[in-house]
This record gives structure tokens, sequence and C-alpha cells, in this order.
């Protein structure tokens, strides 16, 4: 069976994102169709009362801050996906909200089938009845062969696909950078995978869950900002002060905005900013005196006029080294300090994440150096050297936190330095990998579509170039064996 590029749908889903898109163009794209992965329930629907606490089922000690909540006799119809539960949030509707990702497999297998009906159907304009399209679904790593036949049965039976294939997500990612052999970084909402490839093939054992995230790393920036005088000010006036909750969400939006809006850098040298109290003391009194607009266009500036005296220059580098920018914040302008710079820190020192009531001890916590260090060391001591040599941070903080990847790097570096032991199989450098240059849509994406970038890769291989390989399931096979097909045409479970 040949499939055309045109009718190929991509699925990427992760933790708390779904990314799809159709058909493979010769430049390949980045995803067209872009949805949170969760589904919301109007609690005038339900029938029966339910306690809606976080369920998560999680493995390891500390909860899931996304909600997992598994309600029995509700159909797929009777979930809002997308566009539609976005509005009815917006609109302060009673909704029952559940991530059925966020653990990392299916916590609900209905709710799953209504956020991929949502994607083929409602995102990419699929029709079930006539529905000429093969499907590869990039899901998380590690599942039983049960999840796989689950899945299968679901976009046979429900969505009438004309192929499938599942492809393990860190897999993709990794094949993005056009490498076999790496350990994949992967730093989502609420937690991180690491992942340890060799020779394309994920060394499970070697597969850490970090119980820290983006979520810490903007309520350690918020944390931060209570500390400056200027945002406290500009969000809380003394007229009418915010407190408690409202404050706290209030700076976790800021905080939120800052990152997203690219205004968070690392230094190369790995090292983090320090915010000192002269500097937010300067900021706030420069800001009271109405000149930050002055102060940021002069720090701004490259080259100073050789005519300027020492004094001046002097006075126009420690403005420089002050980093001020100004964001736009619910209507007002902000003026923020080196501050923002430190908002990665909870990934290298878990330490400074706060305990709540569902948190771990920080004893159990592990930084992203030392989780992937311990990932690699489970592989064979001849492959370590290998792997050492992929190392891919992604994840949606890469599209805009600069600096990231060469932080961890530098972090990684005692760990591989060992004066004693010198052998053939000893690692004795540590590279990084990004996305080709030559995939134009993804120069600025960082590496936060690499998933996307290998699927599509993957899924040109499985189903145009050589499709008689059996990477993936038809509708032939599916009639003959049903859900099992999937188990034998993919190399996961093999």
């Amino acid at each position: 069976m040949s499939f055309r590029d045109a009718t190929v749908v991509i699925i990427e889903t992760g933790r708390t994102a779904v990314r799809a898109g159709l058909g493979l163009h010769e430049l390949l794209k980045t995803p067209s169709f872009e949805i949170k992965a969760r589904v919301g329930l109007r609690r005038s629907a339900l029938t029966s009362d339910i306690n809606f606490g976080t369920d998560t089922g999680a493995s390891t000690s500390r909860a899931n801050s996304l909600p997992q909540t598994s309600i029995p006799g509700v159909s797929v119809n009777d979930y809002l996906v997308g566009s539609q539960l976005d509005e009815a949030l917006i609109a302060g509707q009673d909704i029952v909200v559940s991530w059925p990702f966020a653990d990392g497999g299916i916590k609900d297998r209905t709710q799953a089938e209504a956020i991929w009906k949502h994607v083929l159907f409602t995102g990419l304009q699929r029709k079930r009845v006539q529905n000429e399209s093969p499907v590869l679904l990039s899901f998380a790593a590690g599942l039983s062969r049960d999840v796989y036949e689950q899945i299968c049965q679901i976009f046979f039976e429900r969505f009438n696909v004309a192929g499938f294939g599942i492809l393990e997500r860190p897999m993709a990612q990794l094949y993005s950078t056009v490498s076999l052999s790496g350990v994949v970084v992967d730093i989502d909402y609420d937690k991180t995978d690491i992942t340890p490839i060799y020779e394309g093939f994920i060394i499970h054992p070697g597969t850490i869950t970090s119980s820290v995230g983006i979520n810490d790393c903007q309520r350690y920036l918020a944390n931060l900002l209570k500390s400056n005088q200027t945002v406290i000010s500009a969000v809380s006036p003394p007229e009418s002060p915010l407190e408690g909750d409202k404050l706290e969400a209030t700076l976790l939006e800021l905080a939120e905005q800052v990152w997203k809006d690219g205004h968070v850098k690392i230094p190369s040298d790995g090292e983090m900013a320090i915010v000192e109290d002269e500097g937010i003391t300067d900021i706030a009194a420069i800001v009271v005196a109405g000149k930050e607009k002055a102060v940021i266009e002069s720090g701004m500036k490259k080259k100073q006029s050789q005519k300027q005296s020492a004094e001046q220059q002097a006075r126009a580098k420690e403005i420089e080294a002050m980093d001020l920018i100004t964001v736009q914040f619910r209507g007002q302008s902000i003026t923020l300090g080196k501050e923002r710079h430190r908002f990665c820190e909870p990934l290298f020192d878990p330490a400074l994440v706060g305990k709540g009531e569902n948190s771990e001890p920080h004893s159990l916590r592990l930084s992203l150096q030392e989780a992937v260090d311990r990932a690699i060391r489970q592989a064979d001591v001849d492959q370590r050297q290998y792997i050492w040599q992929g190392v891919l941070v992604t994840g949606d903080l890469t599209k805009t936190v600069k600096g990231l990847a060469i932080a961890l790097q530098s972090r990684l570096s005692s760990y591989i330095v060992n004066q004693e032991l010198q052998t053939d199989v000893q690692p004795r450098s540590i590279r990084l990998l990004n996305l080709p240059e030559y995939y134009p849509e993804y120069r600025d994406t960082g590496e936060g579509y690499a998933a996307f970038l290998g699927s599509s890769i993957a899924a040109k291989l499985t189903f145009i170039n050589d499709p008689h390989a059996k990477n993936f399931v038809s509708k032939g096979d599916y009639s003959q064996k049903g859900p099992h097909s999937i188990v034998e045409m993919s190399p996961a479970l093999l």
C-alpha cells in the first residue's frame, strides 16, 4: 500500500500539549495545529457527585499540579476540547478540567480519544467516512503492549484511519537531530523526562523523570519578584493592594510572560545571575524618577562616543550591567532587572523549590545534571561515550530561553572527568545536539519542536519512502489480526 504525501497526518502527544500537521512537504513544516492536552466537562452534565480532587496515579512521591480525573459514564462527545474549553473557562463556567497525559501515560482512555478526535476532525478537517490519512503518533516511551493495542483500536475503529504507527516520543526527538545515540532532556510543565538512547533503542532502565519543571521555575521567579519594589508597586499599588493568592497568581502570570517573551537568558558560562540588593534599589529609584526609558535606551548602546569622558563611559557600563528591560503587563509598564535571568535555577538546584503540601523532600529531587549522569550510567560502559556525545535539551522552554543547554553542559563536565580512569571507553567530552539548519521553518524555534520534526521525518520514511517495510499497521493488517497487529509493527515492543 502506498500513500500520498499530502494525506499523511503527524500527531505529537506530550504531557501538556498535542501538536499535529497534515501533509509531508518537501521542506518539513512546523505543526499547523496545537492545543493543550486537556479536556473539560461541565459540572451540570454530571449525574452523580464525584470527588474531583487531583488524582494523578503518579508513580513518584510528588503529586502532579495538573488534575487528572477519571469520570465514569461520560462519552467522548461530552468533553470540551481546544477552543471550546478555552472559551468556556474564560466565560467563567463551572468546568471540571483533566489532563489525561500529564503523568506520562493515559489516565483516561475516553479523554484521550476526545483529544485525538478533536485534533483529527476539527483541527485537521479529516472526514471519518472517507479517511485516506495514515497517522503517525509520537507518544510517551515505555508503555505496555496493552496500551499500544488500545490506542491502535481507537484510531482504526473510532477514527477509520488508513494506516497507523506509534513512535516513542524521545526517539522522535533524537531523530530530529539526525542522531541515533544520545540523551534527551525534555523539560515540561511539571516534570522533566531524561531518556538515554543508544543506536536507535531507548535504554528503558535508565529513563528518569525528575519532578522539577517549568512550573517550579515560574514560582521561583515569582518569589524573586516579590523583592522588587518596582514590580510590587505596579501590580499591587498601595491604594488597591493585592494580598495572598491574588498577588501570587499575578506574579506567576508575570513570570510566565517574561520567559515566553524571551526575556530570560542564562549566561553562557553556566553560572546563574546574581541579583544584588543595590541593583534592586537603583531600579526602584530610577523608576520613581521616571527615567527608566532613558536608562534602558542608554544601556542598549553598544559603543559610546570617543569624545565621552572616562566618567561618562564608566557610568554607561554601569547602566548596561544593570540589564534593565520594560515589559507591558496588564496595561502597565514594569521595569525588570537581572532577577529574570535566574528563572531556570530550580532545574539545576532543586533545593530552591519551596516545600508545599504535595511536595517531596528535597533529597528525593534530582537536578538536571544529576539526573542525566544517573541515566547514562545505566547504559553499558562501552556505550556511554557515544551517549555523552548527544545531549539534547528540548521542550517549550528552549523556544525562548537562551543558553539553557550550554548551562547544563557546563554542569555536566565534572561527571565525565576521572583522572584515575583513562581508558578507550572513557568519555572525554560532551556534545550538544541541535536541530539542523537546513530546516528553515525550525530555525527560530529552539529545540521546542524536536518531537514533531522527528515524527515528520519518521512518517516520511514509514509511509512514503519505504511503505513495504511494515513499520505501521494497514487496514488489511488490522482486519486480519486486530489491535494486536500494532505489537508486531512496533520495534519498541520487540
